[in-house]
C-alpha cells in the first residue's frame, strides 16, 4: 500500500523501517522541525537515508499541510508518536483516513504519558489502542487494541521498550492492512470509562518520602528512565532509578526519620519511607552521569542518617 507517516524519534524510524520492509511504499514522512542544537531526528534521518521525502512543517493545521499530503497521493496516514496536532481536515485527505497509535488501553489515560501513569498508580494492566483521530485528544474510534500486563517490578522502560514499542508496530500493520482492505470494526470509546492525565515531568515525579513505600516505588519505576523520580540533598537534586522495596514488618524494622539514609551497603542506598526502606540501586546528581547509588551518595557527600527531601 501506499502511505504517509506522521511522527518522530525511534519509534517513528521503527514504523518507517516496517513499513518499507514488508514492501509498502512511503510516500513521505512528516516530521516536526528540528529544535536549535537538538540531536537529529532518528525518523527524520531514516527518512534521508532511505531517500523518502520528508516535510517539516511547524504546523499541520494549515492550507500548507493539506496540499503536501493531497500531493502525496496516499492511500493511508500512518501517525506514529505524534506530537503536532493533526486537525480532521487532514486526516480525511488519504483515500483511507488515518489511524494512530496510542500506548494505554482507551479511553483510559488519553494524554500525553500514558505510559507512565499507570504504572505509578499501580495498575496491574495496560496496553495499546490503534484508533481513528479527532479533534478531539485520543478521543476517535478504537480499530484494534493489544494487552500487556505490569509486573511489580516493571519500569516505564521495560514495558515501553520490551512491549508497548514492538507490539505497536505489529499493531499499526495489522490495523493498516484491516483498513485498507474494508475489514476495520470502529468501536466508540465508552466515555464513562474515560479518563486523562497530563505530562510526567520534573514536578510530578519530585517523591514525598511521608507517602507509603507502595507509592513511592510505583513513582520511581514509573519514572524510570524519564522523567526520573528525584529528591534533594541541600541544594542538589538527587535522581533516583532502579530501587526496591523492602516493607517493615515490625516497628523493631523501623530504622529512623522518615527520608533518612538508614544505611549504605554494597552498591546500594537505603531511604525510610513510610511502611518500610526503599532500597537506590542507580541514581545521578543533577545532571551527572547514572551510578550505583553508593557512587553517588560519595560524590554528593551523602552519608548515613541524612536527611533527603527537605
Amino acid at each position: 500500500m501506499r502511505i504517509a507517516i506522521i511522527g518522530q524519534q525511534d519509534f517513528g524510524k521503527a514504523v518507517l523501517e516496517a513499513m518499507l520492509a514488508r514492501g509498502d511504499t512511503v510516500a513521505g514522512v512528516f516530521c516536526a522541525p528540528e529544535k536549535p542544537g537538538a540531536r537529529p531526528d532518528p525518523l527524520l534521518s531514516a527518512a534521508r537515508e532511505r531517500q523518502v521525502r520528508v516535510l517539516q512543517l511547524p504546523s499541520l493545521k494549515t492550507d500548507a499541510a493539506l496540499e503536501a499530503l493531497r500531493e502525496l497521493d496516499v492511500e493511508l496516514g500512518v501517525m506514529a508518536y505524534v506530537l503536532q496536532f493533526v486537525p480532521q481536515s487532514l486526516a480525511a485527505v488519504p483515500r483511507h483516513g488515518m489511524i494512530q497509535y496510542h500506548p494505554s488501553l482507551l479511553p483510559r489515560y488519553r494524554g500525553p504519558s500514558s505510559i507512565n501513569w499507570p504504572i505509578i498508580r499501580g495498575d496491574e494492566l495496560t496496553g495499546l489502542t490503534i484508533f481513528r483521530p479527532t479533534d478531539g485528544l485520543d478521543e476517535g474510534p478504537v480499530i484494534l487494541q493489544k494487552h500487556t500486563p505490569i509486573g511489580p517490578d516493571d519500569t516505564l522502560g521495560s514495558v515501553y521498550f520490551e512491549r508497548l514499542f514492538p507490539m505497536g508496530i505489529e499493531a499499526l500493520k495489522e490495523a493498516a492492512d484491516l483498513v485498507v482492505a474494508g475489514n476495520a470494526r470502529e468501536i466508540a470509546q465508552d466515555e464513562s470509562q474515560a479518563s486523562y492525565l497530563g505530562w510526567c515531568r520534573e514536578p510530578e515525579a519530585r517523591i514525598n518520602w511521608h507517602n507509603h513505600i507502595d507509592l513511592v516505588y510505583n513513582q520511581i519505576r514509573g519514572c524510570n528512565p524519564a522523567p526520573g523520580a528525584w529528591t534533594t540533598h541541600g541544594t542538589r537534586k538527587l535522581y533516583l532509578f532502579d530501587a526496591r522495596k523492602h516493607p517493615a514488618r515490625s516497628f523493631s524494622q523501623v530504622k529512623g526519620k522518615i527520608g533518612a539514609v538508614s544505611a549504605i551497603e554494597g552498591d546500594s542506598v537505603f531511604v525510610v519511607a513510610q511502611g518500610g526502606q526503599i532500597e537506590i540501586i542507580r541514581a545521578r546528581v543533577d545532571a551527572g552521569k547514572k551510578l550505583p547509588a553508593r557512587e553517588v551518595c560519595a560524590e554528593a557527600g551523602i552519608a548515613a542518617g541524612d536527611l533527603l527531601g527537605g
